[in-house]
């Protein structure tokens, strides 16, 4: 059975992590848009000694997750984190 990804552009998706939390980056005004066309994605970026950090947070997570794993190809290609539930 051949991937996904065998014949194209995209990379392989990046290793998953399940922690218990993260922070909650979406704002209450966010919700009531979610139903609509536009696909919100919220990100923090911040350096620390280990490189830089980019946190997202989407009503829509397979948006999200493009967006991540789009940039940790350009990266190192650390697992991503993820929590089971909002």
């Amino acid at each position: 059975m051949a991937d996904n990804f065998s014949d194209s552009n995209q990379s392989p998706p990046l290793p998953l992590v399940l922690v218990a939390e993260l922070p909650d980056l979406m704002r209450p005004q966010d919700y009531p848009e979610a139903d609509g066309e536009k696909k919100k994605i919220r990100l923090r970026i911040t350096m620390n000694p280990d490189g830089i950090e980019i946190l997202g947070d989407a009503l829509h997570v397979t948006e999200l997750e493009k967006l991540l794993a789009a940039a940790g190809d350009r990266c190192n290609r650390r697992p991503m984190a993820r929590t089971l539930c909002g």
